[in-house]
């Protein structure tokens, strides 16, 4: 049967780099630790290693190279390295805590609040993010995002692409996988929810590793349902 955007009761939304600029906000954070504590980095290079170290754990913790933990506790990991590489020595307990927590302060990027807000007048929205849920209840305080309901790897024990995640976040919300739009820029993400039933929803942001940084999994394919440059021409597809 062909794909109708009526079939569709809810959106659920990868979170960093999708809906948050991860890497402009980390890079400002740690910059103005930097400069605190008197040290020049490079700040760019920080916020991509730090992302990295997110990156393996997740994909660690789903191949079932090791058990379970949070985005959070992947962040402090990688950061207890970075500070020393980085020669930022010299913080408190309570200063790192607050640097690590820079994930819970992530800025949307300029047009996903009023795009969101548009699709939840006619959809069900919330997250399903690898990060955890307290990280992503923070984050929507922080940036205004108008989540109905927050999903989280952490709901399931393991990281998208998993596909206990995506079926898990169907079965929580009631509904069926053709009813439910798993929403990312990243191709892999939406790969492994149709992989399982369920529809897919691309929003370019094709700056997210940086400009003049272009990425293969950032660029959709034929094999998306909806696909648009900007969170309010995916609101108009999507008939908001």
């Amino acid at each position: 049967m062909s794909f109708n955007v009526s079939q569709v009761k809810a959106l659920v939304y990868d979170v960093f780099g999708t809906v948050v600029d991860w890497r402009g906000s980390i890079i400002r954070e740690v910059s103005t630790v930097g400069e605190r504590l008197g040290v020049e980095g490079d700040w760019e290079r920080f916020a991509d290693r730090w992302r990295a170290g997110y990156t393996e754990g997740t994909r660690d913790v789903r191949e079932g190279h090791r058990s379970f933990i949070t985005a959070d506790e992947m962040h402090r990991e990688r950061l207890d390295i970075l500070i020393d590489e980085f020669g930022l020595t010299g913080m408190s307990e309570g200063e790192i805590d607050h640097l690590n927590k820079a994930w819970h302060r992530l800025d949307p990027w300029p047009d996903a609040v009023e795009g969101l807000t548009r699709l939840r007048s006619k959809y069900v929205i919330g997250t399903l993010s690898n990060g955890n849920v307290g990280l992503l209840v923070n984050m929507a305080k922080h940036g205004g995002l108008p989540w109905d309901v927050v999903l989280s790897g952490q709901n399931f024990g393991t990281y998208k692409q998993d596909p206990k995640v995506y079926l898990g976040a169907a079965d929580l919300l009631g509904l069926a996988p053709g009813e439910v739009m798993m929403c990312a820029a990243h191709l892999n993400d939406l790969h492994g929810a149709a992989a399982v039933g369920l529809r897919t929803g691309f929003i370019a942001r094709s700056t997210e590793f940086g400009e003049g940084n272009p990425k293969a999994e950032l660029v959709a394919d034929d094999s998306i349902d909806v696909s648009a440059d900007t969170y309010i021409e995916f609101a108009e597809k999507m008939g908001t």
